[in-house]
């Protein structure tokens, strides 16, 4: 893009031109979206390499209770957020020096503005990460209809407020709120996605910089020079090498460039390939010095689970190469769509993002089958929460004729229902999830409450499965389609190319 003309308002001073030193001042205001998440990527993807892991792997902070799966899909499937926080990850605030390279300030955030989940088969030998637009409108467990960034922070507030009520200490009432933001966080991912979650790492906003200097710096390339104060981008044209602080305003700006918040995930997809290829086929995993940065910044920055085996896990992704490792982002609806409240979001489709991720992750079929479960020994209530008569019925049908037996079919009366689920008592039940499939592939939530075994339909305005006015699930289509403006994906990035892709 052309650099604007500079005639009024007085803006930085362009700064002069990039040496082999890494003494430049970078200027961002302060920073709320990142691409942090790249420091698990080197985890996963270059632990074997490190002679001090177990030392390593200790460093870790770990967290327990968070719901999650047990990869016995046939694959691991990560969860990796980029967190907005002034804190490392064992709760330790940042220095004011810290603080002040992040441009960061001392505001207070938990938006989860980095968001990918990583498919990574058993074997080992590739891996598929999706990125969701931080902005998504998706449905937050126990909150309703929000961003998805929101669900972590939000759920957070709302849950400690509760706790603190009730007289629990302030810091139990942080450390449970904290959980339940998290939870909040993987189950939002998981409805959208149709994909159960199985390990969840963390970073925050000192992770992206340190692992970025620790590798030496990260070669990007962008097609057009770069000026926009906003973010603080201030690049020339062609390949480059950043460093931690640089890379920031790389990987935030949105304005100026043609699909907004969706060109920054590209950014933020070139910059994490970039970062594994540079580990992968360089003399990272060779150099002491390296290691021992690579250790400590991880050992500083990042959250896992308690659950997760990474020894194990390293060993399963010894054959991982550069070039299969796979970058791609959810189909979005309207990238410039609003709420009635007047809110800017982007508006996806869950249906047509599940089908997206099953075709992504090779798993075509993956909403058309029962998963091995017999459909005439499901019984199915189903309800219409919609403004259309006769919704509930005509999908009981459509069940019928797939096999299922139906009990109660009636209107909901159980309050504001924003978007059409299954409920049950446990959203891994098996024949709850093949309900879910056969009607076009609903997200499953847990009722406390609901009997073991028993299944519950509750169809919305959203509903566009079998037995719905399309009856089909092959595109965007919603009641109000025709004020949304599909936007086309970009074309996936991969970790194997000879050097970084250029952007815009």
């Amino acid at each position: 893009m052309s650099q604007p003309t500079r005639a009024s308002a007085p803006l930085p001073s362009r700064r002069p031109p990039r040496s082999s030193s890494w003494g430049g001042r970078h200027r961002a205001n302060p920073l709320r979206a990142l691409s942090a998440v790249a420091a698990v990527l080197v985890l996963v993807c270059t632990g074997l390499g490190w002679h001090s892991v177990d030392q390593l792997v200790s460093s870790i902070e770990r967290i327990g209770n968070l719901g999650l799966g047990g990869g016995r899909d046939g694959a691991v499937d990560i969860l990796m957020v980029g967190i907005d926080s002034r804190t490392d990850a064992h709760g330790n605030p940042l220095s004011g020096d810290e603080r002040a390279m992040l441009h960061a300030g001392d505001e207070v955030g938990l938006n989860t503005d980095t968001i990918v989940l990583i498919r990574v088969p058993n074997n080992g030998e590739s891996a598929t990460a999706l990125s969701i637009p931080r902005d998504s409108y998706v449905d937050i467990p126990g909150l309703g209809m929000g961003k998805i960034n929101s669900a972590y922070g939000a759920t957070k507030l709302t849950e400690q407020q509760k706790l603190l009520d009730k007289g629990v200490g302030a810091s139990d009432a942080d450390k449970r709120s904290t959980q339940a933001g998290r939870q909040a966080l993987i189950k939002s991912v998981a409805n959208l996605t149709g994909i159960t979650v199985d390990h969840y790492a963390e970073v925050g906003l000192l992770g992206f910089v340190l692992l970025t200097d620790a590798v030496g710096g990260v070669e990007v390339c962008l097609n057009n020079p770069v000026y926009e104060p906003m973010s603080g981008a201030d690049f020339p044209a062609g390949s480059q090498r950043l460093n931690g602080p640089e890379a920031l305003s790389f990987v935030r700006q949105r304005h100026e460039l043609p699909r907004g918040d969706l060109d920054r995930i590209v950014r933020q997809q070139v910059y994490m390939a970039q970062l594994v290829h540079q580990v992968l086929s360089a003399k990272t995993l060779t150099n002491p010095g390296r290691l021992k940065e690579l250790s400590d910044a991880v050992g500083r920055t990042v959250v896992l689970d308690d659950g997760w085996d990474v020894l194990s896990f390293m060993h399963q992704l010894q054959d991982l190469s550069g070039g299969k490792v796979k970058f791609e982002t959810i189909p979005v609806k309207d990238l410039n769509g609003w709420t009635d409240e007047g809110e800017s979001v982007v508006k996806v489709d869950p249906i047509a993002v599940r089908k997206y991720v099953s075709k992504t992750i090779g798993d075509d079929d993956a909403h058309e089958e029962t998963g091995g479960v017999d459909p005439s020994t499901v019984t199915v209530d189903v309800y219409n929460a919609s403004g259309t008569g006769g919704l509930a019925g005509q999908a009981a049908q459509a069940l019928t004729g797939k096999g299922f037996r139906t009990g109660s079919v009636d209107n909901w009366i159980g309050g504001p229902i924003q978007s059409s689920r299954v409920l049950a008592a446990n959203s891994g039940d098996d024949k709850a999830r093949a309900v879910a499939a056969a009607l076009g592939g609903l997200p499953v939530f847990s009722q406390s409450g609901m009997p073991e075994g028993s299944i519950r339909v509750v169809l919305a305005g959203d509903y566009a499965g079998p037995g719905s006015a399309t009856g089909s699930t092959s595109d965007f289509t919603t009641s109000s389609s025709n004020t949304m403006t599909p936007v086309p994906p970009a074309p996936p990035i991969d970790a194997g190319k000879n050097g970084p892709k250029c952007v815009n």
